[in-house]
């Protein structure tokens, strides 16, 4: 989420609210002048809950980004600090504006509790945003009021996962994917996950084919764990050799995963099939990954596999 990009498009939505209609061209005038100075054009409470957001999550990344350094204990507690922090920054913004669901979000997301009891505070989040749980989402990414639902949805879909819980993941991902088909929430990616697991090749091809052109290297994990678990091993092989030649680094993370930070309150931007997204993409595959234990060892006996993923290493500093 670009909170402040969003933050220029309500402000300047309610501004032409008061003023009346407006031409396109003059509404893209001022969005230019509310893009200038945001600050001055925060004036009700939606707004200034949004904009209170809006810089804990830049005080919190910032925050991060300086203990990047530290030793582990350092980092930890550095780390433990900052989600406190950003906890009380959601806590105050919903105060302002009860109606700030971004803020209740990020709140939940940055507890880091356990799966089921995360799945049950989103869950009860949607029931009270719609009286009925997942509620219309149709057209929802369209008015930048309404994508904070559709962030919530896309948030349940990945804690289902998360949670082992991946028929619920898959139809959460479905109604964010059927409410925004262009997908920029990236809802595919956990259906597509959900349908390896699943067993469900079916389903998976057709995601594939929905959004042919834009693979991912969740969309080659889901291929390769699919074909695995289906025990067609000389296919799994070939699309294992796929995800090392088209992903960068994707041997390396999926032999050496790394700490992800929670998303807050959704998936951060990484270029497509970059180290970045397949650090990204194992993380999201780890509770597949840890229910088919043997999986990791099947690859680590493909030695051109290894070898990728110590080639990366050293051309990177990485640990090996």
């Amino acid at each position: 989420m670009n909170a402040w990009d969003e933050l220029v498009e309500r402000c300047a939505r309610h501004r032409r609210e008061k003023i009346g209609p407006l031409s396109d061209q003059a509404y893209d005038e001022l969005l230019i002048v509310v893009r200038e100075h945001p600050i001055e054009y925060v004036d009700t409470p939606a707004d200034q809950a949004f904009l209170e957001l809006a810089r804990a999550l830049d005080a919190y990344r910032a925050a991060r980004r300086e203990a990047e350094d530290l030793d582990d204990d350092a980092f930890e507690a550095a780390r433990s600090r900052a989600l406190a922090t950003l906890r009380l920054a959601c806590d105050h913004a919903a105060r302002v504006d009860e109606g700030c669901l971004d803020a209740r979000l990020v709140g939940l997301l940055a507890a880091e509790e356990d799966p089921d009891s995360l799945l049950k505070g989103l869950l009860d989040l949607e029931l009270a945003t719609d009286g009925r749980g997942a509620g219309n989402l149709e057209g929802a990414w369209e008015d930048v009021f309404r994508r904070p639902r559709l962030r919530l949805r896309a948030a349940v879909a990945r804690t289902c996962a998360e949670g082992a819980r991946f028929k619920m993941a898959e139809s959460a991902a479905a109604s964010v994917i059927d409410a925004a088909p262009s997908d920029p929430l990236g809802a595919r990616h956990t259906a597509m996950l959900a349908c390896a697991r699943l067993e469900d090749e079916a389903g998976l091809g057709e995601l594939e084919a929905r959004f042919s052109g834009r693979e991912s290297a969740w969309s080659h994990l889901a291929r390769v764990l699919l074909l695995y678990k289906l025990d067609r091993t000389a296919a799994a092989r070939r699309a294992l050799r796929g995800f090392d030649d088209l992903c960068a680094g994707g041997a390396y993370a999926l032999l050496r995963p790394s700490y992800v930070d929670p998303y807050l309150p959704d998936r951060p931007e990484a270029e497509p099939r970059g180290f970045e997204e397949g650090l990204l993409a194992v993380h999201e595959a780890e509770p597949i990954i840890a229910d088919v234990p043997e999986f990791v060892d099947w690859c680590q006996g493909h030695d051109w596999f290894v070898a990728s993923a110590r080639r990366f290493a050293e051309r990177n500093d990485l640990d090996w």
